[in-house]
């Protein structure tokens, strides 16, 4: 895995020229998030070496680099699911990636059902600490 993802971080970066700090992962609904950001570069997920790709409805495939305000961001429109048919090495393929880009800070969305009552569509929450019930874990292999 360690070569492919030097391969895919040299690909990106040549591509590119861009060093992000702050990486994105948006999930379904929330794609409309890379109108805010002052692109530079969009990258589908089709022309990266390695890349898996995204077969959710509403996840356009593709990595958009630019800025907000002066943070330095990458986006994910869209990303990998177990229940795709991906194993979790490929799951967590993208996170792997985007620390050797450089990023530093990442900021995960879903779109997830709640059993609080007070919760309304859209609403942020913040998750401290969950139960791993995946039948495989992505950094035991």
């Amino acid at each position: 895995m360690w070569e492919q993802v030097q391969e895919t971080v040299s690909y990106i970066q040549s591509a590119t020229h861009f060093t992000p700090e702050y990486g994105v992962i948006l999930g379904s609904g929330l794609g409309s998030f890379t109108d805010d950001i002052q692109v530079e570069f969009t990258l589908p997920y089709t022309a990266i070496p390695n890349f898996p790709v995204s077969t959710v409805e509403g996840h356009k495939g593709a990595l958009v680099f630019g800025t907000i305000g002066t943070k330095k961001v990458v986006a994910m429109q869209g990303r990998f699911h177990f229940y795709e048919g991906y194993d979790m090495k490929q799951v967590t393929f993208p996170v792997r990636v985007m620390k050797y880009l450089g990023v530093q800070k990442l900021i995960v969305s879903n779109a997830s059902g709640g059993v609080n009552d007070a919760y309304q569509v859209g609403s942020i929450v913040l998750i401290k600490d969950h139960i791993n019930m995946m039948p495989e874990h992505p950094f035991t292999r």
